[in-house]
């Protein structure tokens, strides 16, 4: 077996064939899928044992918590069960390229440094614009899509990114052990880019691979791109984030250019009528720092840690210029 396909699922019924049925067009037959389901009220998973009972058992398993813990939680379910060097993460609101799966392992395997790889993710309602091609962190502490809303065929080039959208992702599953698996804290949001940048830490990269295609819905279980579930987790998950990655001197040396990027989120949301979730959000990031596990510092990484904060000051420039 080459590779585990993880599938989160919550209340996915919808878009559940469409994605189990192009992963049966894949032209890489050496994998499994594992769905992992949130206690799910809805007929998703019975969709699922039906596509796949005239298979053999072992290409589908099933893994049913008793309530919905979230994203991380149930990806870091799915990873520990699988049986393959290789775990690909997948949104079940997808549609993938009959050569995904072949695309992603061919990618990871170029290096043993290569911790994750971005899938090119195209939206699914318009296929003439990407939904992601990676993520990238920046010195404010916000986080920008690689391609959104851009033309697909503009990106074409493999390259390396901050880190990868877990929506549809491959990680090299024996380095989840040395690095951590995915902050069952965050529930959903930037925890991919967490596990990214502790990645980075640690010396490993995230590559971007432009012939992993991939159709995404987006928001198939929280329902919008803004809405107040996903603004106050994402606003706090931010705060989680900069707080466990980044050793004290460099949290003194960007907590300006942090403070201001929350300032200048905060604005972004008031006009969106989400100030006050946000806000919310924020102040909950706080409250619970204590209980967050920070990333042990080493000297031995300390180059990690000046390119990443180089990384972070060149990506907000871009933004910048865009």
């Amino acid at each position: 077996m080459k590779a585990s396909i993880v599938i989160p699922n919550y209340n996915g019924e919808k878009f559940m064939e469409t994605c189990l049925e192009s992963l049966k067009k894949q032209t890489e037959k050496s994998f499994e899928i594992i769905i992992v389901d949130n206690a799910s009220a809805d007929k998703s998973i019975d969709i699922a044992e039906k596509m796949f009972e005239d298979y053999p058992e072992k290409i589908l398993k099933i893994i049913k918590l008793d309530k919905n813990y979230g994203f991380s939680r149930a990806v870091n379910e799915g990873i520990k069960a699988s049986d393959a060097p290789y775990v690909i993460l997948l949104n079940n609101d997808t549609e993938t390229d009959k050569n995904f799966v072949h695309e992603m392992l061919k990618g990871i395997r170029k290096s043993k440094k290569i911790f994750s790889c971005a899938s090119k993710m195209i939206q699914f309602n318009d296929r003439k614009k990407i939904d992601s091609a990676g993520d990238y962190y920046t010195l404010i502490g916000c986080t920008y899509t690689y391609g959104y809303g851009d033309d697909p065929d503009k990106y074409n080039q493999e390259k390396e990114i901050f880190s990868s959208c877990a929506g549809a992702a491959i990680y090299r599953k024996k380095l989840f052990d040395k690095i951590g698996y995915f902050d069952e804290k965050h529930f959903a949001y930037l925890e991919d880019v967490d596990i990214g940048y502790r990645a980075r830490i640690y010396g490993y990269k995230n590559v971007f691979l432009p012939d992993a295609v991939v159709y995404h819905v987006g928001s198939g279980s929280s329902g919008s791109r803004y809405n107040e579930f996903k603004v106050r987790l994402a606003a706090r998950n931010n705060v989680y984030l900069n707080y466990k990655n980044m050793p004290l001197f460099q949290l003194i040396i960007n907590y300006p250019f942090i403070l201001a990027g929350k300032l200048l989120k905060f604005a972004f949301m008031c006009r969106k009528g989400l100030g006050n979730t946000y806000i919310k959000g924020v102040i909950e990031g706080y409250r619970g720092i204590s209980q967050c596990k920070k990333v042990e510092f080493k000297w031995k990484n300390v180059n990690n840690y000046l390119k990443i904060e180089a990384e972070l000051c060149i990506n907000l420039l871009k933004k910048l210029g865009d």
